[in-house]
This record gives C-alpha cells, structure tokens and sequence, in this order.
C-alpha cells in the first residue's frame, strides 16, 4: 500500500533546521511527500485541501517558549475538527508526527504539548515519542549531524509504517475528538 505524505514547516524562515530536519524525516519514509512551508503564506483552501488528500501529515516547527511556532497554532486554529456545525475534520483519523527544534534541549517538552492537541482534540494518531532537535543536532553549515540524521531516518521509516497501518485501520481512523 502506497501512502502520500504532507510535511508542514511551521517556520517563518524557510529553508531552516526545521525545513532541514523534514526533508530528511520525509527522504527516509519512502514515501511521496510534499512540504509545504505555512511561512510563504500558502492559501488557506488548498492547504485544508491538501491535508484531507495526504495518508499522514508531519508538523515541523522551532520552539519558541517551549511551544510550537505561531504558525503552527494558527494553522490548528483554522482547521476544523468535525465538531457540530463544521463540514470537515481533516486531521482526524490521520497518521501524524511531530519533529520539533530548538536551541535548548530542555525545550522537549514542547513535543508534548503538540501531540496533546492533536491526539485529543483532533483525533490524529500520533507517532510517539516525537522527535526533538536541538542546536546540538546540527553542525555549524546547519545541516544535520551523522548521528542526528540516523536518528532522524529511523523516525521516518517508523512514521511511513505506521502511517500504512493506520490506514489500513478503519476502526482507528474512525475515532473522535475528545468532546
């Protein structure tokens, strides 16, 4: 079974750790992948669009304050969950992980806060643990360490099978939203 899997950088500067850490996460899936940067201002419609079509869907973004990045926010913010009154819920059911960087690596944390809102609010089957990336993870060209990226690649072989078994699972993917 063939996935299709949307990566969401959650940074206002493209091109950054966060985008870095994506690409590798997404190359190790094997699977076909699309990012798309919410810093480059994509238009909303096709964005809730292209999260309705996609198998699984990674948020990457930096931590600010030991949270995910605004951009990330106001993305969950602008999606609907399949509530009363809304027509859509396009993370629902979905495959899900979270890759989170940071200068300081006690900033982990933030990896929690993500995965709560979308497990309980959003009914997203997340990959657990997440990963975390701090400053330490990259070298001084800003790409990512030998080790980090071996790290990174056992993420993303793990997220492309549990987004095939999440598929495959229509009484998981039938869940709903905490209230």
């Amino acid at each position: 079974m063939t996935v299709s899997l949307l990566g969401l950088v959650g940074s206002p500067n493209a091109g950054g750790r966060s985008s870095t850490a994506l690409q590798a996460f997404l190359d190790a899936t094997g699977a076909p992948s699309t990012v798309v940067e919410l810093g480059q201002g994509p238009d909303p419609e096709d964005l809730q669009r292209a999260v309705e079509a996609a198998d699984g869907v990674v948020f990457a973004t930096p931590t600010y304050r030991a949270r995910s990045s605004g951009l990330i926010k106001a993305f969950l913010e602008n999606t609907q969950r399949g509530a009363a009154g809304e027509q859509r819920a396009p993370l629902r059911g979905k495959a899900t992980a979270i890759v989170h960087t940071g200068n300081a690596a006690e900033h982990f944390l933030a990896v929690d806060d993500l995965r709560s809102i979308l497990a309980g609010f959003f009914a997203a089957q997340v990959l657990s643990p997440g990963l975390f990336l701090s400053g330490a993870h990259f070298g001084p060209d800003g790409e990512l360490t030998a080790e980090t990226l071996e790290l990174v690649a056992a993420h993303g072989r793990a997220f492309g099978e549990f987004t095939t078994a999440v598929r495959a699972a229509p009484a998981v993917t039938a869940l709903a939203p905490l209230l």
